[in-house]
C-alpha cells in the first residue's frame, strides 16, 4: 500500500485534471519521477506566479498536451523541490496531507507540513 505523510493510504489529489507523474490523479512516484511530483497542493495566485517566474508556467493552458492551465483553488501534484523553494520564498501553497506522498517526510518535517495543511482535507 502506498502511504501518505500521515501513514495511511495515499488518496487521490485531483482526478479532474489528471495530475501526478502517472497522470492518474495521485501524487504517487517512482524512480523515474525525476521531478518528484509528490506534494498535493492547492494552488494560489502567489504560488502560480512564483512557479511561472521560476520557469514552470502552470497557469497557461497548453491544449496540445490536454493541459487546461491551473487557477487558484485547483489541486495539483507539484514537485517537491519547487514546494521547498516556494516555502523559502514565503509563497508555499497549502497541501493535502492525505494526498501527499510519504517520501516527502524524508525532506520536510511533518511539523512544517502540518502548518500548511488544508483544513478540510
Amino acid at each position: 500500500m502506498v502511504k501518505n505523510i500521515l501513514g495511511t493510504k495515499l488518496e487521490d489529489c485531483c482526478l479532474e485534471l489528471s495530475t501526478g507523474y502517472f497522470r492518474d490523479g495521485s501524487c504517487n512516484t517512482c524512480e523515474e519521477d525525476l521531478g518528484i511530483h509528490t506534494v498535493c497542493a492547492e494552488m494560489t495566485k502567489d504560488f502560480l506566479a512564483f512557479s511561472k517566474k521560476s520557469g514552470n508556467d502552470l497557469s497557461t493552458p497548453m491544449e496540445e498536451f490536454g493541459f487546461p492551465g491551473l487557477k487558484p483553488k485547483d489541486r495539483w501534484c507539484i514537485c517537491l523541490p519547487r514546494w521547498i523553494e516556494a516555502l523559502e520564498a514565503g509563497v508555499a501553497p497549502r497541501i493535502l496531507p492525505r494526498s501527499t506522498h510519504e517520501s516527502v517526510l524524508e525532506h520536510i518535517p511533518l511539523e512544517v507540513l502540518e502548518k500548511y495543511a488544508v483544513q478540510d482535507s
